[in-house]
């Protein structure tokens, strides 16, 4: 077996180390975005040459990367349709605790990332995993960890489950001939360790921080009272208040349940819907925006109905009435709040007093802050009027186009089928997909260009570069050549070795590149030693997908850093357990299911 030894290595390999080092401590030591500090990086191994401007800019033509960034426009698609509100009602449901939260998302999860590549699994997760997280009042960094291990772990339990284990299996027909390993032979071992890892997380719930994300930490405090009604033939007619999933709202609750001329004050968590039931929440903006686009419920007010342009393009917007409004003393259908300004207003904050009876009823006093739904003309005519102290657009909402759910669901089956069928690749599928989405309308350009994370994005694209340098400079070749030939003769030992290093390596830079310079290495240990290649080759693909004590080893971990509030060290006091656990699993295991 060829050695480069470490001693060996120029200058511009040593920098590269000193780069992948600091840039670790910086994400460790610091609270700095991900992307600056990558980025960072990148620029010093560009500046002082060891990459060029097509090595630097490597990472963003990488499959995955376009793949992913494709993927949010797929799931833009999804959201703005409601589609995602039916995947996290149905599918995910309302579980009574966290830890039935976890086993419901990881089983799913984990299940489909075992047929579809998990990077477009997690893309597709993430929106779905925050808004359900808001309506079972637990914290997104409670289930984001979760949501990356589950996709990480299904992937071990088929051939396809991961981009890894395909070009490992390529390696294999390249170096040996014939078909490579069998769909499920991977499974043998993958189903095990996937069920620990389930377990591991469930039992262990204090290893996960408690965090707010950062959309929550800058939330409105202000309250709001929101009017909605129950839609005749809805799925919640006729469910109870609990079963609807209307009891446990994080930062909102049922204040009344007006039913014809009587009005509830107190519900009873049991008492059954009925059509055109008139529920009063009162909550924050955020609780308001996810209440506002629950399928089964719509505005309480005709009034919102009668505006003159669709409500797919309409923006919500917060305004503070002014001590000159000439709506003062007035209440809000008597003042004809929408003949006036062309725009309805759907709930109402008054430094923080509950506000009794229906929207349209309330009367309006100075400093009223009115929830708007308005087209985005309202903004532009308002803000230099005397009418509103102030006028701020709410981010991120616009009215769900419910009817045109069956289209985006039937975009995903085809993307998702033309994969598995192997019609088409996953970036061919997914570009495809995000085109179906736009040209249908399920999808509008400017919502899926907000809906990318963009972010996210170029964190990827930045550790790829960073991998790309490791790579050229044969510091990541000279230090697996020199832990593999400190090995003995035990092929245990030599085993555990090869995994060990595999899981370094895909902790610092891709997962790809990690399989793709420790394969070599580890055959060769295998022949020297005369012994079974399968063992070796399995602890291969494993050690390049178990990847859970870095943000920055395995892309769905990078995908979740940022959404779930997450800091470095969450990763290693959370992984690094079970890197241990699953290794040690995974070199006990293969040379029993594949005799040495």
């Amino acid at each position: 077996m060829e050695t480069i030894s470490l001693l060996e290595l120029g200058w511009p390999a040593w920098l590269t180390l000193g780069v992948v080092l600091g840039t670790f401590l910086i994400l460790f030591l610091t609270r700095l975005p991900s992307d600056y500090v990558f980025f960072g990086g990148l620029a010093v191994l560009l500046l002082t040459g060891v990459l060029d401007a097509r090595e630097t800019l490597s990472g963003f033509s990488s499959p995955g990367l376009v793949t992913v960034g494709v993927l949010y426009i797929v799931v833009a698609g999804l959201k703005e349709t409601g589609g995602l509100l039916w995947i996290s009602q149905r599918v995910l449901g309302h579980p009574s605790s966290t830890v039935k939260a976890q086993f419901r998302l990881m089983s799913s999860v984990g299940f489909l990332s075992a047929f579809l590549n998990n990077t477009p699994i997690v893309a597709l997760f993430i929106p779905i995993v925050m808004d359900w997280s808001r309506r079972i009042r637990i914290q997104p960094s409670r289930l984001l960890i979760p949501l990356s291990y589950a996709s990480i772990l299904g992937g071990t339990c088929t051939l396809v489950g991961t981009s890894t284990n395909l070009i490992v299996n390529g390696m294999v027909q390249t170096r040996y001939g014939g078909q490579g390993l069998g769909m499920f032979e991977i499974a043998k071992i993958g189903i095990p360790l996937a069920v620990v890892g389930v377990l591991y997380i469930i039992l262990t719930p204090k290893l996960l921080p408690s965090r707010k994300a950062f959309d929550e930490i800058v939330a409105n405090p202000r309250e709001y009272t929101l009017e909605l009604k129950v839609t005749a033939g809805g799925s919640i007619e006729n469910k109870t208040i609990e079963a609807a999933g209307l009891r446990r709202l994080p930062g909102a609750f049922l204040a009344e349940l007006i039913r014809g001329d009587h009005v509830y004050p107190a519900v009873p968590p049991d008492t059954a819907l009925q059509a055109d039931d008139r529920l009063v929440f009162v909550g924050n903006v955020e609780s308001i925006k996810t209440l506002y686009e629950f399928k089964d419920l719509h505005p309480a007010t005709d009034q919102i109905f009668k505006l003159d342009y669709p409500r797919h393009k309409r923006i919500m917007v917060e305004a503070v009435v002014s001590n000159t409004c000439p709506l003062l003393g007035n209440s809000i259908r008597e003042g004809r709040f929408r003949q006036r300004y062309n725009a309805v207003v759907v709930a109402v904050a008054r430094n923080g007093e509950r506000i009794k009876g229906r929207i349209g009823d309330i009367i309006l006093r100075p400093g009223d802050t009115l929830l708007v739904e308005s087209h985005a003309g309202f903004i532009s005519r308002q803000k230099d009027t005397r009418d509103f102290y102030l006028i701020n657009q709410i981010d991120n909402f616009s009215p769900r186009r419910f009817e045109r759910a069956p289209i985006a669901f039937g975009i995903l089956i085809l993307m998702v089928a033309s994969v598995a069928a192997n019609w088409l690749s996953m970036l061919e599928a997914s570009m495809c997909a995000a085109g179906l989405m736009l040209l249908t309308g399920a999808s509008s350009p400017g919502n899926a260009r907000r809906n990318i994370e963009w972010d996210v994005l170029l964190t990827i694209a930045a550790a790829l570069g960073l991998g790309a340098a490791l790579d050229k400079t044969g510091a990541a070749a000279a230090i697996a050549s020199y832990l593999l030939n400190i090995v003995g003769t035990n092929p245990w030992v030599a085993l555990a070795m090869v995994y060990g290093i595999t899981c370094v390596f895909t902790a610092i830079i891709t997962n790809n590149a990690a399989a793709a310079l420790v394969f070599p290495l580890a055959m060769n240990t295998a022949e020297q030693l005369g012994v079974n290649i399968m063992p070796f080759i399995i602890c291969v693909m494993l050690g390049a997908s178990a990847s859970f004590a870095t943000p920055i080893g395995y892309q769905t971990n990078l995908m979740v850093y940022g959404p779930g509030g997450y800091r470095f060290n969450d990763y290693l006091r959370v992984g690094l357990p079970l890197t241990i656990l699953t290794g040690g699993l995974a070199v006990w295991l293969a040379p029993i299911i594949w005799i040495f």
